[in-house]
């Protein structure tokens, strides 16, 4: 049994209780356990995986949050860094799935945080185990 860490970006409450649910669901169902932290933005999501990870207390890592696009070029800065921090814990040699929204708009976000539709959250943790199990099979 793994034991996962859900780092969420908690910005909208409503959305990040559905991509929770998702990924919780899958995490539970696959008979793992999980813990979730949260902070303040998607920009913070990397460094609390590498706090984390230097802890050794936990196999996998999810990252779940929403960047809905603005006026202003921060949704690039945010939705680029985010992810190429994520990247580059991956290629350290975390199991980590990217579940960070990055979308136009709510009714965008909406459709992917739901678990009864597109099912982001739940998608990030089964990616999380994926690579959790292709680096048990390489060790």
């Amino acid at each position: 049994m793994a034991k996962l860490l859900i780092v969420e970006a908690r910005f909208y409450d409503h959305l990040n209780d559905l991509l929770l649910a998702g990924a919780r669901a899958e995490i539970e169902a696959a008979g793992h356990t999980h813990e979730t932290v949260t902070v303040p933005g998607a920009l913070e999501v990397p460094g609390a995986v590498a706090l984390a990870s230097d802890s050794g207390r936990y196999d996998a890592y999810v990252g779940l949050g929403v960047v809905i696009r603005g006026e202003t070029y921060h949704f690039e800065i945010v939705a680029g860094e985010s992810a190429r921090g994520l990247m580059a814990l991956s290629m350290d040699g975390l199991a980590i799935g990217n579940g960070i929204l990055t979308v136009e708009n709510e009714a965008q976000a909406l459709t992917r945080a739901r678990p009864d539709e597109k099912n982001k959250g739940g998608e990030a943790a089964k990616a999380a185990l994926a690579m959790l199990a292709l680096r048990a099979r390489f060790a």
